[in-house]
């Protein structure tokens, strides 16, 4: 039975309600991307990448490419992020038509739909903007907008042109947000909203990620002064600027910064172009470069210390502030039961409670609270057991596109979830992929195998840690070790001319990880129950 749409408007207020202030439960506390520029990664890489953290869907699968006669026309829908497998229309409202492509490329069919087989790849982040803006006789929502990008585009300035045409002629109804944009060259942040209630269009920046830097969006316009005359690093509307100033959201004489016209400030009402996750994840990578949360305004990349990894950005997807006083696992000590009488200062007094975990639900917080524990606070951290999914995407110039473009997804909480690879040239994906799991529960859809292991691990997280973590990181670990030979082998199929035997490998292996990361969560949640036997 499918779920009706009050219980699913529940649902996501009660998602977005677990670790935030009432001010800043709404769809602005969403989602998570990091960019990282190719001379900013250890391997060459260009990354972008996102955590979809709200009630949206989680099947998935890639639309094969396919060539349309002249005058034919598509269909642009709104809903579509909430239906609960590919052929459902429950919930979908059509938007409008526009003239069909001639050829349409491959792309992977997420919610927010994520990477093609060109290697466009696309992040997302809502950070909603002012309301005034907002204009819902706009034909675009943001995924009906990257959709058709991906469709019909192999670059991030080719997608950047394409949606700024389509905003100028059909009109944006969505809120304020941002896309991520990455290609095997380079990645871009692209900020978005409606026009305002008397005109159907919309206003919209750009700006290039430097090849030596990482940028991070989460939920906040980021994006501030734009060099008109630099167009190799920056793009926007031709009324970014009339427009604020008819709105009245720029006198005009002040330089102008589009998060402070089109935004003003963060979700929680600090008038700064970043909040807690941005400052976190950009100090993780350059610890050193005097950023704090004093500042009015972060800038929107910098350069790393280090060279960044596919798992370091798996790393701080699932972050919760570990080691830091924002940990809220950490604060909740307990007396060391192992400690003797004899022991010495190097045995702890305290230790951490296996019962405590960094996602705790308001009235668990609550009830530390009414002990008289005042340590004990709400905080956004970038991983929420309420994520649907994520996706880490590479764009790789000295491979082949099919093999060059990898998505690593996982479902449910990215801090506690493994994740497997989905190639641009991946033709198909298992059954499991293709069902929604935040309908109902129901052992066909992927999702349900993740989410009910890792929701018994949080039980007792002090202890199922120590399996889950290592089991979470090994697949990455396998990936990483195993991709050259597949790389090499799809290479060497492409040069003898067996194109299909060439997807079919991706297509295999894709399979075959997927459902090592199934059998091992199913292990895993068996074991956690087999540890609660005398109870939780």
């Amino acid at each position: 039975m499918k779920i009706s749409k009050i219980y699913a408007a529940a649902f996501v207020a009660l998602a977005s309600a677990v670790i935030m202030p009432a001010a800043a439960q709404t769809r602005r506390d969403a989602c998570t991307s990091i960019m990282v520029g190719k001379q900013a990664s250890t391997d060459g890489s260009v990354m972008t990448s996102h955590t979809c953290d709200s009630w949206y869907r989680t099947w998935m699968q890639p639309v094969a490419p396919k060539d349309y006669p002249n005058d034919t026309v598509m269909t642009v829908y709104e809903g579509r992020m909430h239906t609960e497998y590919p052929s459902s229309t429950d919930g979908m409202k059509e938007k409008g038509q526009i003239p069909q492509a001639r050829h349409t490329y491959r792309f992977l069919d997420t919610a927010y739909p994520c990477l093609n087989e060109k290697q466009l790849a696309i992040g997302e982040t809502t950070y909603t903007g002012r309301d005034t803006m907002q204009n819902e006789k706009g034909m675009f929502m943001i995924e009906e907008l990257a959709r058709v990008a991906l469709e019909r585009c192999s670059t991030a300035r080719e997608a950047i042109t394409l949606m700024g045409k389509l905003i100028k002629d059909y009109g944006y109804g969505d809120s304020g947000e941002c896309l991520t944009i990455a290609d095997p060259k380079e990645v871009w942040i692209f900020e978005v909203q409606g026009e305002g209630p008397d005109k159907v269009g919309g206003v919209w920046a750009a700006q290039r990620i430097p090849d030596d830097h990482i940028a991070v969006s989460a939920n906040v316009s980021r994006i501030g002064k734009i060099d008109f005359n630099d167009k190799d690093n920056f793009m926007a509307s031709d009324n970014v600027r009339s427009v604020a100033k008819k709105m009245g959201l720029w006198d005009g004489k002040e330089e102008f910064s589009f998060w402070k016209a089109y935004s003003g400030g963060n979700y929680m009402k600090e008038p700064k172009n970043y909040s807690v996750r941005e400052l976190f994840i950009m100090q993780e990578l350059a610890p050193n470069a005097g950023l704090n949360d004093k500042m009015e305004e972060l800038p929107v990349s910098i350069k790393p210390e280090k060279k960044v990894s596919v798992e370091d950005v798996a790393r701080l997807l699932g972050s919760y502030y570990e080691g830091t006083p924002m940990n809220l696992s950490g604060k909740l000590k307990v007396k060391n039961p192992k400690k003797k009488k004899d022991d010495g200062a190097d045995v702890p007094d305290s230790i951490v409670s296996p019962v405590a975990n960094p996602w705790m639900q308001p009235d668990e917080i609550a009830v530390y609270e009414a002990l008289g524990d005042s340590t004990m606070c709400n905080i956004r951290t970038v991983s929420v057991p309420w994520c649907a999914y994520s996706t880490v995407l590479q764009c790789r110039d000295w491979l082949p596109d099919g093999v060059g473009g990898v998505a690593w997804v996982s479902l449910d909480n990215p801090g506690q979830s493994p994740r497997f690879p989905i190639f641009a040239g991946t033709t198909d994906v298992p059954e499991m992929l293709k069902v929604c799991g935040q309908h109902r529960e129901r052992d066909d859809a992927a999702l349900w195998h993740y989410r009910k292991p890792n929701k018994l691990a949080t039980v007792r997280w002090g202890d199922a840690r120590k399996t889950m973590e290592p089991a979470r990181d090994h697949f990455l670990k396998k990936g990483q070790f195993e991709l050259p030979m597949i790389e090499k082998e799809y290479a060497r199929l492409l040069n003898e001319g067996k194109d299909e035997e060439a997807a079919q490998l991706l297509t295999d292996y894709t399979r075959d990880f997927f459902g090592a990361t199934i059998s091992r969560w199913d292990e895993l949640g068996a074991k956690y129950w087999r540890a609660r036997w005398k109870g939780f």
